[in-house]
């Protein structure tokens, strides 16, 4: 990705507006926590704040037990990124930006559960061959942070309830470690 630089002045409340195209290429919403880093140089360096970052431990150990259990690939991942995989293409999802459905499914606060119709699957993240299978959104203290996601197979395969249990709980279990 180019390097961008933009001047901006700091009013006398010191605020910085950060512009509109750079908020929209970097996924920066309205009510986001930034970090705030300075250097030795001079710098002051404006960095997206992700409570699930903190918690891969935590994340990497859910989907492997959900991999376990359920023979399917295993994600968990915050409003950017997947953070924890287990299964199948593990390497290929680590860190890969996720897609817009995914995203669109987090922020209507639902659960999906793909019943194996072709018209309803979607994926990951944008170079996914594996479509969700099931995938449930981590609500902590009222805002969404994340998701845990199974994956399926091949595009015909049906989730089952247990599978929407497992993840639910998954999900659950990493809010309320965020609230805590």
């Amino acid at each position: 990705m180019k390097a961008t630089g933009i001047v901006r002045r700091i009013d006398d409340l010191g605020r910085v507006v950060i512009p509109k195209e750079i908020r929209r290429t970097q996924r920066i919403r309205e009510g986001d926590p930034l970090e705030i880093f300075t250097t030795a140089q001079g710098e002051v360096i404006f960095k997206k704040y992700s409570p699930m970052g903190e918690m891969g431990q935590f994340a990497a150990q859910y989907t492997e037990l959900l991999h376990k259990q359920f023979q399917h690939t295993a994600l968990v991942c915050d409003l950017d990124v997947i953070l924890a995989a287990a299964g199948t293409g593990r390497k290929q999802y680590l860190d890969k930006r996720i897609s817009v459905p995914l995203e669109r499914m987090m922020q209507q606060r639902q659960t999906h559960l793909h019943t194996g119709q072709s018209g309803e699957h979607f994926f990951a993240c944008e170079d996914s061959s594996q479509p969700v299978l099931v995938a449930c959104p981590i609500v902590a203290a009222g805002d969404v942070s994340g998701a845990v996601v199974l994956l399926a197979d091949n595009m015909g395969e049906k989730a089952d309830e247990s599978m929407r249990c497992a993840v639910q709980l998954a999900a659950g279990f990493l809010a309320r470690q965020l609230e805590d």
